[in-house]
């Protein structure tokens, strides 16, 4: 090899990883194709960004970078699985509804982490996916719809409030283990945070109550993605 190829093959080697890292910091997701399969990593984490921009110093993951990557991924012929990681303190009810249908409804595999922690919307995006995994020190918190700003103390208000509590419930218990009813009385708990209602729990706990499938880290849930990915090609 001359020096011209070997200084084009540097070249092209710098552009690949440069675009690599350059998707990671613009979208947080990452094509690894190194792997026994070609599988996409995107991330989820901080504050889920509805159609309000949240505050200048949040970290934030906006839905419409999301869900526009989500169908490329469905419809890629490249990409075998998706790897869903996820560290959020929740955010958007709506947006973060809307991403986890779409993840829901993917025909290829798809498998979600949760490390830190997945709470209040971030539970249904850790349901979402085919097979859940968290870590033994992630948490994930339970509590009642909030709103911020002005609400109007009024009855239509309180069922709006319902309504929009019930569709949440109804999707994890959909995509998880656990019942409606058992979802809810974790939800509206008041035995265990002292200035709110809800419920905290720790990996184990949220595999026990049926949230979550296993406990498990980035080995297990890319060795179960692998394996989907194989028992979806044997079909």
């Amino acid at each position: 090899m001359n020096t011209k190829q070997l200084f084009s093959n540097n070249r092209s080697e710098d552009e690949e990883n440069g675009g690599i890292f350059e998707g990671i910091k613009e979208s947080g997701t990452v094509t690894a194709t190194d792997g026994k399969h070609v599988i996409q990593c995107l991330t989820i984490i901080g504050e889920i960004e509805g159609h309000v921009i949240s505050a200048s110093q949040n970290k934030t993951t906006k839905y419409e970078h999301i869900i526009p990557q989500l169908v490329a991924i469905e419809e890629s012929t490249e990409v075998q699985g998706l790897l869903v990681i996820l560290n959020t303190v929740g955010g958007d009810v709506e947006a973060g509804l809307a991403i986890a249908e779409l993840i829901s409804g993917m025909k290829k595999p798809t498998v979600s982490l949760v490390l830190g922690g997945a709470h209040s919307i971030g539970i249904p995006l850790s349901v979402a996916a085919k097979r859940s995994f968290i870590v033994p020190s992630a948490t994930m918190t339970v509590h009642p719809v909030r709103m911020t700003g002005m609400v109007l103390g009024v009855p239509q208000m309180l069922r709006h409030f319902e309504r929009i509590q019930d569709r949440i419930v109804t999707f994890v218990s959909k995509n998880s283990d656990i019942t409606k009813e058992s979802f809810s009385t974790l939800m509206m708990n008041v035995g265990e945070m002292v200035n709110d209602v809800g419920s905290i729990l720790d990996g184990e706990k949220a595999v026990e109550v049926g949230l979550i499938d296993s406990i498990g880290g980035l080995k297990d849930a890319i060795q179960t993605l692998y394996r989907m990915i194989d028992e979806q090609g044997a079909l």
